[in-house]
């Protein structure tokens, strides 16, 4: 092997190592800023649990109008956007290149990936959007009545917004399942983990994603009323999601322990954006 060669390797291995730290600074980053989205809107439906959410809504709007207010809350906001760029970045990486782990290469979850780059694309532009200036990109509330009223008026509406629906009551079923389960565990970095982390990480991500998917599959079961009843107004976005449970049996304890659940799942954020295998 000549000195060219040698040179060459080297300069490809090298593009490789940076480019694995970049995809990996990228996902991290975007892990920490679902976090801190999830952590706040769990402590703004606890505080709407118990009467007192100083007007915000338990959404992502809410929690961007919450870190506008905090010293330095610009920048932060704009950090928060980064992060989300990132996140979408680094699901369009495993789009087009695989993801991590043996099956990461097949199509169903290069598929997978598209989709989640998509939405994360979508959640950035809204926190960027919020950040200059435009502090309604965050209502999740009246952007679900929006696009369900769209949606309902094309042909075959009503179908399409019911289907939507079941995807999300299926979706968040998933997610629950998932969790509970623990499947989880293959995405994670075990042995670098103590035995009492392992244990924080279970509770922060059972706990976490089950409550994730109950809110996921209560958003799909307003669509599916919203479609039958031919009322965009029936559709739900997670603010109005959340404060519907508190009109359930037991309404403020039951609101008070999804919201729980929802900062247990920024916890789980925040250990993901540390022990992911990327």
């Amino acid at each position: 092997m000549n000195a060219g060669a040698v040179a060459r390797g080297q300069e490809i291995d090298a593009r490789r190592a940076a480019t694995g730290s970049a995809r990996e600074g990228a996902a991290r980053a975007g892990l920490a800023a679902r976090g801190v989205i999830y952590l706040l809107v769990g402590l703004l439906a606890l505080r709407i649990a118990f009467g007192d959410s100083g007007g915000r809504q338990a959404d992502r709007g809410g929690a961007l109008q919450e870190i506008a207010t905090k010293p330095f809350g610009a920048v932060l906001l704009w950090a928060l956007g980064a992060g989300l760029v990132g996140m979408a970045l680094w699901r369009l990486s495993e789009a087009l290149f695989g993801a991590a782990g043996a099956d990461g290469g097949k199509a169903g979850k290069r598929l997978a990936s598209a989709g989640r780059c998509v939405f994360y694309g979508f959640v950035a532009y809204s926190v960027l959007a919020f950040a200059a200036g435009a502090r309604g990109s965050g209502s999740g509330d009246r952007q679900s009545r929006d696009v369900t009223a769209k949606a309902l008026g094309m042909p075959g509406g009503q179908w399409i917004v019911g289907v939507a629906g079941a995807g999300l009551v299926v979706a968040g079923g998933w997610i629950a399942v998932r969790a509970v389960m623990r499947k989880y565990h293959k995405h994670l970095k075990l042995a670098e983990m103590s035995r009492r982390v392992r244990r924080a990480v279970d509770t922060t991500g059972v706990g976490g994603g089950a409550a994730r998917g109950v809110v996921f599959a209560a958003a799909g079961v307003f669509a599916i009323r919203a479609a039958v009843k031919y009322q965009p107004d029936q559709a739900k976005g997670m603010d109005g999601t959340l404060r519907s449970f508190a009109s359930a049996p037991m309404g403020p304890w039951l609101l008070a322990c999804v919201a729980a659940g929802l900062i247990l799942f920024g916890l789980f954020s925040f250990a993901m954006a540390r022990w992911r295998k990327v």
